[in-house]
């Protein structure tokens, strides 16, 4: 494809089946519907629902689809072939994919390993097996894509059973050939001599790109083969799928939108919303964002280099691909000893302070920063603690409370009730000493408890303050138990999140 052209690609989202194969990735029946929602939001054409039979979990999904209001998207119902030895019209998982929706995938056998060691029966009764099924649903539903399983390791092992596979779908009227790299082994350049034999034979066959990432070539993959022609996609949220994952379509959607010209459902408006649907989704999920992942994650547009932030303060393409905000992002900068004064007045800015590039108190906050980093402490993750380094230094800093000294006390019980942790603490507010105590699960719940009694009563806001995250790091780690520890706290208060850090060789002090 020569320059920007604008074909239509449809995206198709199986992260309801796909995904959920992915080791720790578990959804409720609640998640997959809000899951939907949020990815008919996005404006995706297809989602994949699940495998209805194969679990009660599924059906019960499609059975509340019914009722959903979407607006973009269609529910999609994976299955197989028929079964060998019948009929696909006597083949009651046919006859459950028609009952769940009117957009079926069914996905055959192409690798004649397969054929003969999975299925256990002859080539020919597969093509049969795969005619019969596409023939039968694409005349009692709407749409029905053929998932070519395993076609590339298939084509590689016996090309022209391969592609006798895929005829037999096309000639029964499958919408759409999908070429699935179910074993995730296969790379660019093969994708692309392997799809130009496929167009060769089948050149009017609409194909579209099934890809996994076991060898970290699955975006790769995929890209490539719609730019030879392809116009279906599919791919996960996040990535997420058995083994190392699947396409990850928070990547392949915003370079066909954004790089590679084609026409999505998606669009340039519905793509500002690409990470925040990303981070919900895998709320939904229970599971924690990938910080490093393209596009969307929180590290996608961070820079720590002074002399990446000096170049981008002139221009930010110097260092970004794309402008973060085009996919609902932003640019980061970090603070630690590699920071140059470029680093300080980007992170001053967003704090709301201006700095000129003389103030000498940029050179000290940076010497700061190199020194406490020496020592463990990590200012790339607790941004809020840089403000306090900075606000001290241009004596814009003002001291809410001093610690006096605390007690930490653990008692442990009769063998079958839960140690008990109390903790006491001193404090001095503004000339007020406060002196409390508390219990709590564990000494630092025990210690964050006893100072929220201390100063609440001075700073009645701290009761909308929570503790989101609380991260232990021991440094360095072949020094055990009389090592450095560092700990790294994010609280927020409803409306904000902010992180701090504090190191220390007592883990109590540190918190």
């Amino acid at each position: 494809m020569a320059g920007k052209e604008k074909r239509k690609v449809d995206i198709y989202d199986t992260t309801l089946r796909d995904g959920t194969q992915a080791e720790e990735v578990s959804l409720q029946m609640r998640d997959k519907i809000s899951i939907t929602h949020k990815l008919d939001e996005l404006g995706i054409d297809y989602i994949e629902g699940g495998w209805p039979g194969s679990n009660p979990k599924d059906m019960e999904f499609f059975e509340a689809a019914k009722n959903l209001k979407l607006d973009n998207s269609r529910i999609t119902a994976f299955g197989s072939t028929r079964r060998k030895g019948i009929k696909a019209a006597d083949d009651p998982q046919i006859a459950a994919l028609l009952k769940a929706s009117d957009v079926v995938t069914i996905f055959g056998k192409s690798w004649h390993l397969h054929v003969k060691e999975a299925l256990r029966t002859t080539l020919e009764e597969n093509l049969e097996m795969i005619h019969d099924s596409v023939s039968y649903l694409k005349a009692n539903s709407d749409i029905v894509f053929y998932d070519a399983e395993h076609f590339f390791d298939g084509y590689k092992d016996n090309p022209g059973y391969a592609i006798d596979t895929l005829k037999a779908a096309n000639d029964a009227g499958a919408n759409c050939l999908v070429l699935c790299d179910t074993n995730g082994g296969t790379l660019p350049g093969e994708i692309v001599s392997i799809v130009e034999d496929v167009q060769k034979q089948l050149p009017s066959a609409p194909l579209g790109a099934h890809m996994h990432n076991d060898s970290e070539c699955a975006v790769a993959n995929t890209l490539v083969l719609l730019r030879m022609g392809g116009v279906h996609v599919q791919g996960t949220i996040n990535g997420w799928g058995e083994r190392c994952g699947n396409a990850n379509l928070c990547s392949i959607i915003p370079a066909l939108d954004l790089k590679m010209g084609f026409e999505t459902s998606i669009g340039k408006q519905k793509l500002l919303r690409l990470r925040e649907i990303s981070r919900t989704i895998s709320e939904y999920a229970n599971m924690t964002p990938d910080s490093h992942q393209p596009y969307v994650g929180r590290s996608a547009f961070a820079h720590k280099g002074g002399v990446h932030v000096s170049a981008m303060q002139r221009n930010k393409q110097t260092y970004e691909h794309i402008e973060p905000e085009l996919v609902g992002n932003r640019t980061r900068v970090l603070l630690s000893d590699l920071s140059g004064r470029s680093n300080v007045i980007f992170k001053a800015q967003e704090f709301g302070v201006e700095l000129d590039d003389k103030d000498p108190a940029i050179a000290e906050v940076l010497e700061q920063i190199k020194d406490l980093e020496n020592k463990g402490f990590l200012y790339e993750s607790a941004e809020a603690s840089f403000e306090l380094l900075l606000k001290k230094a241009l004596g814009k800093h003002r001291r809410f409370f001093s610690l006096k000294g605390f007690r930490v006390i653990d008692e442990k019980r009769e063998w079958d009730r839960p140690p008990l942790s109390e903790a006491t603490i001193m404090v001095d507010v503004e000339g007020s000493i406060e002196h409390t105590a508390a219990i709590g699960q564990g000494p630092v719940d025990a210690m964050n408890a006893a100072l929220r009694k201390a100063l609440t009563k001075f700073y009645p806001v701290l009761e909308e303050v929570r503790l989101l995250d609380y991260k232990v790091r021991i440094l360095p780690e072949d020094k055990g138990t009389a090592a450095v520890t560092r700990v790294i706290i994010e609280s927020g208060d409803g409306s904000s999140k902010w992180s701090t850090v504090g190191v220390s060789e007592n883990i109590l002090e540190a918190s």
